[in-house]
């Protein structure tokens, strides 16, 4: 176990700025930033505690974490004792997370977007028991992917799965199991996976056998057969294709551009406990987002990250789609894409925690019966996303160009299929394959 201390989207006029004068000087922001900046710390009161314990996965967005624990960013902001510690799963994580740091666990940390919904409501947690979490801020977007065994690199199948229904459908006809692997139930991954599938007309509930898998042991799990297809985060498909053992048919970025993905994420009762410190951590956070954002920062972001304490994961595995260069490992390449992993984009609009992309995720959840139909999505949302928080976080590092609002907007999938966070219900009514509770 690693431990270290140390509404639309807003106009384009508004953001043109911003990425000029911060996020693409990086070091110069790291320079001129003093000890709590104005703002944050305005009455005079600093962090009620020094530190907090803080997990990840070995997963390339959790970067901005161990940024601000290698480059000193949460000792500059008033917590010198937040510790980054490695978790085993996401299950481990949830588990470390309903303890809390005072018995042996966690506080918060790197955690799939929708595991704030289900921890809250306890969809997931033992014994049904509520843990109350809130979502700071959004780690990053995009830079998934849904790849494929190399069995199946004949059938064409890429961001259209199709390809796949008719197989799939033989191998089932024998009796043999179809094992696609996702990460979690009801997280990003599985959510993803199965948004793919049921475009291409395959039902997820039924026509393929669903399994959970720990994002490092994917690799090694589809060397040996264990599984036709896996959604995972970076490194572990690039590492895929390196050692040649399967192609990725597709990113998410292209299945849903710009969508979210990891977040920081929070025990409730921690933040309210500790409000300041909470504003530190979320300071600290967000400047190494900025500094991970920066294309002259990304060789040196995979040499950091791929250190044996942290992903133990040699640099030419991560490099490459952190950059936006693709090898699909099927004959296709793609360099310098808008597919990279994005970690602040203009004005913040990458690491602000839009609440309208949490309703889909909500909604998503509601459409494979994850979460009933009657849940109270907005609700659900104003109770777990503390966008006002990030938004004080921003004027104590001194942004004065931030996003406004809680809707990105109507977001579109690369189906066709559109989802407006103001009208949920219609999103679900489109929609020709679904498991609804």
């Amino acid at each position: 176990m690693q431990q270290t201390t140390g509404r639309a989207a807003p106009p384009a006029t508004s953001r043109r700025s911003f990425l000029k004068g911060v996020t693409a000087t990086a070091a110069t922001l790291l320079a001129a930033k003093t000890l709590f900046p104005s703002g944050a710390f305005a009455q005079g009161a600093g962090p009620e505690v020094t530190g907090a314990k803080l997990g990840y996965i070995a997963l390339t967005d959790s970067a901005p974490l161990i940024i601000a624990a290698e480059k000193g960013l949460f000792a500059k902001h008033g917590v010198p004792d937040v510790l980054v510690e490695k978790q085993a799963s996401w299950g481990a994580t949830r588990d470390n997370m309903a303890l809390g740091s005072a018995s042996g666990g966690i506080d918060g940390g790197h955690i799939l977007r929708p595991k704030v919904h289900l921890y809250s409501t306890g969809k997931v947690m033992q014994n049904n028991q509520p843990l109350p979490m809130y979502t700071l801020l959004n780690l990053n977007e995009d830079c998934q992917g849904i790849s494929v065994s190399q069995a199946y690199a004949e059938t064409g199948v890429g961001l259209d799965s199709s390809p796949l229904k008719e197989v799939f459908a033989a191998k089932k006809a024998s009796g043999a199991e179809v094992p696609v692997a996702m990460t979690f139930p009801g997280g990003t991954h599985d959510l993803w996976m199965r948004y793919w599938l049921a475009a291409g007309g395959i039902d997820p509930t039924s026509e393929v056998d669903l399994i959970v898998v720990p994002p490092p042991q994917m690799v090694a799990n589809m060397k040996v057969g264990n599984m036709e297809a896996f959604c995972v985060g970076e490194p572990w498909n690039e590492q895929l294709v390196n050692q040649g053992i399967g192609f990725t048919a597709c990113t998410t970025g292209e299945v849903w551009s710009r969508h979210p993905e990891k977040v920081l994420g929070m025990r409730a009762d921690w933040v309210d406990a500790n409000p300041n410190a909470a504003l530190a951590v979320l300071m600290a956070v967000m400047e190494a987002q900025q500094w991970c954002d920066a294309m002259e920062n990304k060789q040196e972001m995979a040499e950091i990250v791929g250190r044996r304490q942290w992903y133990n994961v040699p640099v030419p595995d991560i490099i490459g789609r952190i950059r936006g260069d693709i090898n699909y490992g099927n004959g296709r390449v793609e360099t310098g894409t808008d597919l990279l992993m994005k970690f602040w984009g203009e004005n913040g609009s990458t690491s602000y925690p839009w609440k309208s992309l949490d309703t889909w995720f909500v909604t998503e959840n509601i459409r494979w019966g994850t979460f009933p139909a009657d849940t109270d999505i907005a609700a659900l949302v104003n109770q777990t996303n503390r966008s006002d928080l990030w938004l004080e976080a921003a004027r104590g590092l001194g942004l004065s160009t931030v996003p406004e609002g809680d809707s990105r907007g109507v977001e579109t999938f690369f189906d066709g299929k559109t989802f407006d966070p103001a009208d949920p219900q219609g999103y679900l009514d489109s929609l020709a394959i679904k498991a609804l509770a």
